[in-house]
């Protein structure tokens, strides 16, 4: 859909525009939620980081200088916002690296230890935790919901379609490397860490019971210790920190706009479209600014805690997300079918439609309705928990009926979809260009000074 219609706003304004401007809204507060709630969570997990070298860091100090520093780094250095993000993420991927090198080189007996262990893990204590089937199945759904939080990216790329040179090109190009994305940060990264620590590892086992809120309990650093590797754990830990700080400061930006987005559109009150001469929109970043403050949570509870809620809450709203992509496909694929438009003539058409579609919404509504069944075990059930695992699940239908009352919006049918929409502007906008498209390796290597004759995407005047 993205690489169809690049419009800015991406899935959001797809839902609204193509089923009902009722989802639209609904999905642009939920995904404002989720991303304005990341802000506080990367901050709590900075302390916790910090405290792999002393546990006496003060907590309001490191919360309110990070916001300080998010205040200063979107305000002050915005137009140096998107460079000082590259390189950042340079880091992220430079830590990933050494992880997986680490792995590799330990796993095969380059260790102080001479321990050659392979796939011991894998075999002895096995994949999976807990003594009886529920304790397994309970296992499971903690894995997969803490997977389910971690897998983002498709929709960010979504999200930049409108502002993309040659929309309908690089941003085929950009969906095509998520399956490599996937691969090898997501699945390779899950395989190294069992890898690396079994999950009844004694350290791992006594910092999880006490509740510990540290770096100490990564599993990298746990079986770095265990196989007496000194140093790289510093180094790991501190790399993580930048990721950790680049990831929050990109978050507010994008809460930022996100909520700029819904009120140009009439979303959100008026006074929020203000914008400095900048370009930044000041009164909304205010309003963004509000959220880091529930970092401060951690001075009445632990950071784990703290962690927890917000992992729950932002987990529950990244789904949501999901789940409109989800029935906007299915909208648009009907719409599709239903005036003729074929898809093998779109700039990208994706494999097993729409029974795949249809299986990945099934299953994320039984996961963000299942996940938090413990609650309701006997004994088990709270009031934190409770609204932690389902705030989120309830507020969106919540937005949903306010805006169809409010507006008396329609839920369109397949011949009523408008497919041109902005079709035309984004078909003269691509036939302006004058040079052909850029490749990517291309363009990483002009960044750092080669390949300068290449020419760059340039259009006609």
């Amino acid at each position: 859909m993205a690489s169809f219609m690049p419009v800015s706003g991406g899935f959001i304004r797809m839902a609204g525009h193509w089923v009902d401007e009722s989802l639209g809204f609904m999905a642009g507060w939920n995904f404002f939620f989720y991303e304005a709630l990341l802000i506080p969570f990367e901050i709590t997990a900075l302390n916790i980081v910090l405290r792999f070298w002393r546990d006496d860091i003060p907590v309001a100090a490191i919360c309110a200088a990070v916001i300080v520093l998010y205040a200063a780094c979107n305000i002050l250095a915005v137009k140096i916002f998107g460079e000082a993000e590259f390189w950042l993420s340079g880091g992220k991927v430079f830590l990933i690296l050494i992880l997986y090198f680490f792995t590799f080189i330990t796993m095969c007996g380059g260790n102080p230890q001479k321990d050659a262990y392979g796939f011991r893990h894998w075999r002895q204590p096995g994949p999976m935790a807990g003594d009886t089937d529920l304790e397994r199945f309970e296992g499971f759904l903690g894995a997969l919901w803490a997977a389910s939080f971690c897998i983002v990216g498709p929709e960010y790329i979504s999200m930049v379609s409108g502002e993309a040179k040659r929309p309908r090109v690089y941003i085929k190009t950009a969906f095509k490397t998520v399956y490599f994305r996937f691969g090898a940060f997501f699945i390779l990264g899950a395989l190294c860490v069992g890898v690396v620590l079994g999950h009844n590892d004694p350290e791992l086992v006594s910092v999880l019971k006490a509740g510990e809120s540290s770096a100490a309990a990564s599993p990298y650093v746990i079986a770095m210790k265990n196989l007496k590797i000194t140093g790289l754990p510093h180094l790991v830990n501190a790399l993580l920190i930048t990721s950790i700080f680049s990831a929050g400061n990109t978050y507010t930006y994008c809460a930022t706009r996100s909520l700029y987005s819904l009120a140009v559109e009439g979303r959100a009150p008026e006074f929020l479209r203000k914008c400095t001469k900048s370009g930044v929109p000041i009164y909304c970043f205010c309003v963004v600014m509000i959220f880091p403050f529930l970092s401060f949570l951690q001075l009445s509870d632990n950071s784990a805690k703290v962690l927890t809620w917000l992992l729950n809450i932002i987990t529950a709203g990244g789904i949501i997300n999901y789940i409109v992509m989800c029935g906007t496909y299915i909208a648009f694929y009907k719409a599709c079918k239903a005036q003729g438009l074929d898809r093998k003539t779109l700039p990208y058409c994706g494999y097993f439609q729409p029974y795949g579609t249809w299986f990945a919404l099934c299953f994320e509504i039984v996961v963000v309705f299942v996940y938090g069944y413990t609650t309701f075990k006997p004994g088990n059930f709270t009031l934190e928990s409770f609204f932690t695992y389902y705030t989120m699940v309830g507020v969106a239908p919540i937005l949903f009926i306010f805006w169809k009352v409010f507006k008396k919006t329609k839920w369109l049918k397949p011949h009523e979809v408008d497919l041109v929409w902005d079709a035309p502007l984004i078909d003269a906008y691509e036939a302006s260009f004058i040079t052909p498209p850029v490749s990517f390796w291309t363009e990483m290597l002009q960044l750092v000074g080669f390949k300068r004759n290449v020419p760059v995407d340039k259009r006609a005047v």
